[in-house]
């Protein structure tokens, strides 16, 4: 147990394997991890990281394996391996990562994301590495100092699964040759956190909590300022609610003072039918897309999935509203709830095309390993899959009463291929040029195009238009490390896991959240 000594912090967002094997890359990236260049902004502010050596890397976007080379002990060094934002459909490549490095004599590696922090991972503990089951600010700091002194502990974050409040630093952008990486230049920024919904198909509520916690509205702005000045030309609100963060409104109004004029990409919930000031507010900030979860037209797959603030009668004013203040409308749609039928879909993609909103999103149901949902399937045994690579959101994993694995893929397809005919989407982009004429312009015609353009290419393939990037590239593939999982993790393939629970306080924080929501009549 040596002192203090020089620290490299190797901060990789692992890729996952595909259907063939290989490790997913692609030569353009479509939306880069929002994670990575928060990490190394927490990591590069914390005292331990204070003169520390500091990589990231996104393996969705890296071509080659060079960067292979940093999982490798460095002399007078030590390395702090971290796999960051690890999805349950990642989980193996961020297990056989950290086995590579350890066998190349890398001293602290450690497995933090949404995986660890819902999903019980006990019988991968102890093997020489770390798992984070919180939130970075409640345990990154402790990690890093452990790291420097190589005494890294099994787990982090055991007791608290989030900060009460939120106060990170000021955003690093990438630097231009990485954001050379992507399709278009952009960066993700997370204004707030935590989500007052209760959806059972969601892992949020258990990851950030029920109560929405905004970071300072200054640290925003000197984050957008930072990237504006990199060079990055979109940036992607990555928050749930936006439109349900406390301080949109003084954010949106200082964006509009200092004439930022960086164009933006918004999640909203449906409620946003209800904030027309709101709306106008995001158009005049340079908001170009605001990304909405329909999910389903269907009351009762609503009412079965617990989103019950959806309403379908209201889509078409949030269509419209986007409309008058020249931003897209992004609809997120999701195939197969438990009581879909083939009519039911057909009907869905027919209302879905007279609705028209400028883009859509189509996703399998997939029940996602530590939520509520996945906890009842795996009791029912409706869970068919035993890949946790498979559980992405493209792939049918669980048995589904009325239709075939195959038949619901081909629906998948289909709604794809007929959403975005060419009629459609020549209809759609000649909209946006009428409608948007400012600086947001060239971001709008980009994400109904692009979008448009990406999905007919991707189904065409075979792929998913969301599987992460264009030009896909093949460099390694899980069988180059299926040894190296076994001698480390003991198994071949990691079994499907059961719920984490969340700590008494954490429970009874997300009970008064909801309480409020309710009360409030959200």
């Amino acid at each position: 147990m040596g002192g203090s000594a020089a620290l490299r912090v190797v901060l990789v967002k692992p890729s996952k394997y595909g259907v063939d094997g290989c490790v997913e890359r692609f030569r353009r990236g479509f939306m880069p991890n929002s994670t990575l260049p928060h990490l190394k902004s927490l990591t590069l502010a914390c005292e331990a990281g204070e003169g520390a050596e500091v990589h990231a890397v996104d393996e969705y976007v890296e071509t080659d394996l060079d960067y292979l080379r940093l999982l490798a002990r460095k002399r007078g060094v030590r390395t702090l391996l971290a796999l960051v934002g690890v999805q349950s459909h990642q989980l193996h490549r961020a297990l056989d990562l950290c086995a590579y490095a350890s066998r190349n004599g890398v001293e602290n590696c450690v497995i933090g994301g949404p995986h660890p922090m819902t999903c019980d991972t006990a019988m991968l503990q102890d093997r020489g590495v770390s798992f984070a089951l919180s939130e970075a600010e409640v345990v990154w700091p402790r990690i890093v100092a452990d790291a420097r002194r190589g005494e890294l502990q099994p787990v982090y974050g055991r007791d608290q699964r989030w900060e009460r409040e939120l106060d990170p630093p000021v955003l690093i952008p990438p630097s231009r040759r990485d954001l050379s990486r992507y399709v278009v230049p952009m960066l993700g920024v997370y204004p707030a956190r935590g989500c007052p919904f209760s959806c059972n198909f969601c892992s949020v509520i258990r990851i950030a909590g029920q109560r929405v916690r905004s970071q300072p509205v200054e640290t925003t702005l000197a984050s957008l300022r930072a990237a504006k000045a990199a060079g990055v030309k979109l940036v992607m609100f990555t928050s749930d609610n936006f439109n349900k963060v406390p301080e949109v409104r003084e954010l949106l109004a200082a964006m509009i003072e200092e004439r930022l004029e960086l164009p933006f990409f918004a999640q909203c919930d449906t409620q946003i039918h209800r904030e027309e000031d709101l709306v106008a507010l995001l158009a005049r900030a340079g908001c170009f897309q605001i990304f909405v979860g329909a999910e389903s037209f269907s009351r009762e797959a609503l009412r079965g999935a617990r989103k019950l603030h959806n309403d379908p009668e209201k889509y078409a004013r949030i269509v419209e509203l986007c409309r008058r203040n020249g931003i897209t409308s992004h609809f997120s749609n999701i195939l197969g709830f438990p009581g879909d039928t083939e009519e039911g879909v057909l009907s869905h993609l027919a209302k879905l095309r007279e609705l028209s909103p400028d883009v859509a999103s189509f996703y399998l149901l997939t029940p996602i390993p530590g939520t509520e949902q996945y906890e009842e399937f795996l009791s029912d045994g409706l869970i068919a899959e035993e890949n946790l690579d498979r559980f992405d959101g493209s792939e049918v994993v669980w048995r589904h009463p009325h239709f075939s694995a195959d038949r619901l893929r081909s629906l998948l397809v289909r709604c794809y291929r007929e959403f975005y005919g060419f009629a459609d989407v020549a209809a759609k982009v000649g909209g946006v040029v009428r409608r948007t004429r400012d600086f947001r312009r060239w971001q709008a015609l980009y994400a109904v195009f692009g979008h448009s353009a990406l999905s007919r290419l991707a189904v065409r393939s075979g792929t998913h238009p969301m599987a992460g990037g264009v030009g896909r590239v093949r460099r390694d593939r899980a069988e180059d490390y299926e040894g190296l999982r076994r001698t480390v993790f003991g198994v071949g393939r990691a079994p499907l896991p059961r719920g984490l629970q969340l700590s008494k306080d954490d429970e009874e924080s997300n009970g008064r959240s909801f309480r409020r929501a309710v009360s409030s009549g959200i």
